[in-house]
């Protein structure tokens, strides 16, 4: 099989960097060239990585050696690169979230039907294997009919001070720290849940005063009546409780599964993921028996492999556009009912 080669638009969102770095070990894709507006992160990358550099973005799409580009740029330039990528028949991996806007969002699905191009978000809860066995034991049932959710996915970022002059936090660039990385919990609910139909939720910052958004909570209601409360913090030094599902015939308890609940374990032998079961012979949880990674760096890092089998198979499951789409309604509903202090009915397309 010929290898595939990628391209990079960008690598202002770090997590471009590792997915350059998982690529150089396949052996049927290869990273063949990359833009950078900064042109110095962009050489320091090209030769970390083994690619070319080059001073334009249409270099890389004109390039015949790449068939896909990996779109890192900042969040407000999602719409303009996929485009860009989109127009030279590129297949498209974008980092998350989708867009700040729904008529981006809107035109990166017309860009993505119009021409053909495979796409995918880079959502990265979708690939760890104890979120994979989450949504496995709700679809088959083990759970029962889901009575509520809850997922926290928090950050320790601004207790960095150095990360206070950062794009993140640029709210022309990328809105707020809420926009940004609550949206990873948010594909997570939509893909093992559905999509919802209404958010309640309060958004503000509370520890700090360099972001609007460093703390927030939402509530999700879905179609059938399952509620999911989505916790995203950027000011949290350590956890472990990361995900609950609460169903008719059993709970699953996910321990561990984002960036200060990984970095700071603390015990011996922890437990990843744990099941009970209303009609177990015996009381008492199940260890699932998985363990942890090395650090979080190993779960964003692990987009890059089912994207390379996405381009070769393109029938396998992968964050659609529209899903995309999905999850920044969800972000947007949530900051409308911060600020307006009231229940938002979603899809907001619909919703008006």
């Amino acid at each position: 099989m010929a290898s595939i080669g990628i391209g990079v638009l960008s690598l202002a969102h770090g997590h471009i960097q590792s997915y350059c770095g998982e690529i150089q070990g396949f052996d049927d894709a290869d990273v063949i060239s990359c833009w950078d507006d900064d042109e110095t992160r962009g050489r320091a990358a090209a030769e970390r990585y083994g690619m070319d550099y080059v001073a334009d973005p249409h270099a890389v799409v004109e390039d015949d050696r790449v068939q896909a580009v990996m779109i890192g740029v900042e969040t407000n330039r999602h719409a303009e690169m996929v485009r860009l990528a989109a127009n030279a028949g590129k297949h498209i991996l974008l980092q998350k979230p989708m867009a700040l806007t729904l008529d981006d969002c809107d035109q990166i699905i017309a860009d993505i039907d119009r021409t053909g191009v495979l796409f995918s978000m880079g959502y990265q809860m979708r690939q760890d294997p104890m979120n994979q066995k989450i949504k496995a034991l709700i679809d088959d049932g083990t759970l029962g009919r889901i009575g509520i959710v809850r997922r926290r996915h928090c950050l320790n970022m601004l207790f960095n001070e150095a990360f206070h002059s950062s794009w993140h936090v640029d709210p022309e660039k990328n809105m707020g720290m809420w926009m940004d990385d609550a949206s990873h919990a948010a594909d997570f609910l939509l893909w093992i849940l559905g999509k919802p139909v209404s958010v309640m939720a309060e958004i503000d910052s509370i520890l700090t005063d360099v972001v609007h958004d460093e703390t927030g909570c939402a509530i999700y209601r879905f179609e059938g009546g399952p509620m999911a409360i989505l916790l995203n913090s950027s000011v949290v030094w350590a956890g472990e409780n990361t995900t609950e599902v609460y169903g008719a015939r059993g709970v699953v308890i996910q321990n561990h599964d984002d960036g200060p609940s990984t970095a700071r374990v603390g015990i011996p032998n922890p437990i990843g993921l744990k099941l009970f079961r209303s009609d177990a012979q015996q009381d008492g949880w199940e260890d699932l028996g998985f363990e942890l990674p090395a650090g979080h760096g190993a779960r964003i890092a692990a987009v890059a492999r089912p994207f390379i089998d996405y381009l070769q198979d393109p029938s396998l499951p992968h964050a659609t556009a529209r899903e995309g789409k999905t999850c920044i309604e969800m972000i947007l509903g949530a900051y409308t009912s911060a600020r307006e202090g009231r229940r938002v009915s979603l899809p907001l397309t619909d919703a008006g």
